[in-house]
């Protein structure tokens, strides 16, 4: 089943045990408290910015090899510490995470909109390593792969590698920053305009249910488990990131009737859009997220930024904010010492099926497009199916 495809998702969204309480604390407007916010940062905060830096620089961060330590230069650290959001998030929200977690590859979250520009002397770096993409670039205009989906027919019509597919995208509300500034009443606002919106589907295809998080039954919680749908609170990247509040307060899981159209609502990003099923007919995957997508968009506007696309949470899924990947097994391939340097030729990335930082399980792996910003939605499809392609002819070519 689809649902098997969930498994790999991330480590933090495997099926477990579903993190419990949070609580209590509104739109994007400012609170009176926020307008009346001191614009510089205290002394306090400068300081944790200061230690967190000789932290990544000293005997502690040795072994760190994270984009943040690179780039978190003396020079970018005092450009940067006395500057401040309107909304009050400082150099140390975006830091905080990867200071705390020196085994990460990234380190940084934006805690709202405004961070991309005002700390873009750290930011920028970190985007143009990560993604390649310059300062002087900007994000092609929005092509979600509508007309082409044709153009995917299965990679393995006979099955032989290829056990599931799974295309997903983040989107962020207007209007709305990001899980740091968010209060209670903001999580609940925005919960109740994507309920709406789900009503709304008229597609047989995308008809479902939303299941809270907030409340949910024992029994309700129990069949999500099963059908690896159910995301528990954030790991600790996250966690460090303050990414978590108020939990589990305005979260919740959509899923169609057929189980192959998912929404994780106020997890990570403000929406995860995810369709999946057996097989590897990518064609049929992508059209059923643009269907979804435009769904929701008929009712809920989305953030989008000129030059850097979809905005979301962590700048590794800027831009399109597609993953498009397969479950496949390549054992002849797999094999070569090679092989994962074939896969970057490729323009691929290879984790595990349960995700970020997990190993191959019998000899599966979760291949996916790398490239995010720089390239339409449709692009970024191409891209894992043009290099998925490639690597099933290399397969049978292998002696």
């Amino acid at each position: 089943m689809a649902s098997q495809f969930l498994r790999s998702a991330n480590s933090r969204y495997v099926a477990g045990v579903l993190a419990a309480l949070g609580a209590g604390s509104t739109l994007y407007t400012l609170t009176p408290q926020q307008i009346q916010a001191k614009s510089e940062v205290d002394a306090a905060t400068i300081k944790k910015i200061e230690e967190a830096y000789a932290k990544l620089n000293g005997p502690e961060g040795a072994k760190c090899k994270s984009l943040l330590k690179k780039h978190l230069t003396k020079d970018v650290v005092d450009k940067l510490k006395t500057k401040k959001t309107k909304l009050g998030a400082t150099l140390y929200d975006c830091i905080r995470s990867g200071v705390y977690n020196l085994d990460a590859g990234v380190g940084v979250y934006a805690p709202d909109a405004e961070a991309y520009t005002l700390f873009a002397p750290l930011f920028d770096k970190i985007i143009e390593e990560y993604h390649g993409f310059s300062p002087k670039q900007k994000q092609p205009p929005v092509d979600l792969g509508e007309g082409k989906t044709k153009e995917f027919p299965p990679l393995d019509p006979k099955g032989k590698y290829i056990k599931s597919t799974r295309i997903r995208c983040g989107r962020s509300l207007k209007g709305y920053p990001f899980n740091p500034c968010l209060t209670q009443d903001n999580y609940l606002e925005m919960e109740g305009k994507v309920k709406k919106a789900f009503s709304e589907y008229s597609d047989k295809e995308l008809k479902g249910k939303y299941y809270p998080l907030d409340g949910m039954s024992k029994d309700t919680q129990k069949q999500l488990i099963a059908d690896h749908f159910l995301f528990k609170e954030g790991d600790r990247h996250l966690q460090y990131a303050n990414a978590c509040n108020f939990w589990p307060k305005g979260r919740g899981i959509f899923h169609n009737n057929d189980k192959t159209f998912l929404i994780w609502v106020n997890e990570e990003d403000h929406m995860r859009i995810i369709s999946m099923q057996e097989g590897s007919d990518v064609g049929k995957v992508l059209d059923r997220l643009i269907k979804g997508v435009r769904g929701i968009e008929k009712q809920v506007p989305f953030s989008r930024d000129d030059r850097l696309g979809w905005l979301t949470f962590c700048p590794t899924n800027l831009g399109s904010t597609v993953r498009a990947s397969v479950h496949i097994a390549l054992p002849k391939l797999a094999a070569r010492k090679d092989f994962i340097e074939i896969c970057e030729k490729l323009n691929l990335q290879v984790r595990g099926i349960h995700g970020e930082h997990s190993e191959s399980v019998g000899g599966v792996y979760d291949i996916s497009n790398k490239a995010r910003l720089g390239l339409s939605e449709y692009q970024a499809v191409k891209q894992m199916y043009d290099g998925v392609k490639k690597l099933i002819e290399m397969e049978e070519k292998e002696k």
